[in-house]
């Protein structure tokens, strides 16, 4: 969900100030002793006067995020699909090469029917590439040649890496001729690096 804040937390006596994270699947609070509250054990959460209650299984957390207490409560209330984060509507038409994540393609098939394994169709509005190691990342600017103008390559690449880093799929899009807008995080374990042509080399543009 990418929000963050510097805040108070107040859980049961203890109150700590740190830093609050709201991931895809869990809460986070980093600062005196870490907290992580897995979204599915949220059983309510409730903006009060500048304060984000959170009620889960181990008892109710409060975050003091002024303001933004109202936005975060309606983000744990009502998240949105990875599939609605990765912008792959009905129409879109999709291709992914190397994807090894199951739950995902089960997604993707529910949400577009035109998706193709491997070599995109031209004009391809998305194209999903899994990248464990920067040899994968050659492909991007042959990829290129398949997407609409204002079409995507969304890299999903693993966290936490030292063979291959968010920096290094940056420094691969630049080469491709590509911009990088947008970072998710795909699942515990993969984030997600979306990429576009720039406006000014798009057809029709100028």
């Amino acid at each position: 969900m990418g929000l963050e804040a510097n805040c108070k937390l107040r859980l049961g006596k203890k109150i700590s100030t740190g830093k609050a994270l709201l991931e895809t699947n869990e809460l986070i609070f980093r600062g005196g002793e870490p907290v992580v509250i897995p979204l599915k054990e949220i059983e309510s959460a409730n903006a009060k006067r500048g304060e984000l209650h959170v009620k889960f299984s181990g008892g109710t957390a409060v975050f003091e995020l002024g303001r933004d207490a109202e936005k975060w409560a309606l983000k744990i209330r009502y998240p949105r699909s990875r599939i609605d984060k990765l912008g792959v509507k009905p129409e879109s038409r999709v291709a992914v090469l190397g994807i090894r994540d199951d739950g995902f393609r089960q997604e993707l098939a529910a949400r577009a029917p035109d998706v193709v394994e491997g070599k995109p169709k031209k004009d391809s509005d998305i194209v999903f590439l899994w990248a464990e190691d920067q040899k994968t990342l050659e492909q991007l600017k042959p990829l290129c040649a398949y997407l609409k103008s204002n079409g995507t390559i969304w890299v999903i690449y693993p966290k936490g890496q030292k063979h291959i880093t968010q920096n290094d799929v940056m420094v691969a899009s630049k080469k491709a001729g590509l911009v990088d807008v947008k970072i998710v995080s795909f699942s515990d374990t993969h984030s997600g690096l979306k990429l576009v042509i720039p406006v000014a080399r798009r057809k029709g543009a100028g």
